[in-house]
């Protein structure tokens, strides 16, 4: 059985910096991880993409040069650093990971991330 856990997200003010994580537990082949948030009224939206089998990084446009995800293969965890936030930044931001040769997907539940004075 998979899970996926995030957690890092708070409140902060704009300007300022927050680092998300996203843990995976169970075995299986993984063809990409990433994050996407859903802010109030909106669709969930792409925020960082890596594919785990050609290292591919897609970012949204938006936090280009802001934000950086990142992984670690041996704790099966990926990062999302988040520099220069914005209030529109603010969202619920999830976790999503994409099973290799399968049209599995994973969810977390969610972390809050608030940027607000």
């Amino acid at each position: 059985q998979v899970h996926v856990w995030e957690s890092g997200g708070g409140l902060v003010q704009p300007g300022g910096s927050l680092n998300l994580s996203c843990a995976v537990s169970g075995s299986i082949p993984i063809k990409a991880m990433g994050w996407y948030r859903q802010a109030p009224g909106k669709e969930r939206e792409l925020v960082a993409l890596v594919s785990v089998t050609s290292g591919d990084i897609t970012y949204e446009d938006a936090v280009k040069g802001r934000f950086t995800i990142s992984r670690d293969n041996v704790k099966n965890t990926i990062y999302l650093e988040m520099n220069s936030l914005k209030p529109e930044d603010t969202a619920v931001y999830y976790c999503y990971i994409k099973r290799l040769a399968s049209a599995s997907t994973y969810w977390g539940l969610g972390t809050q991330v608030t940027v607000s004075q």
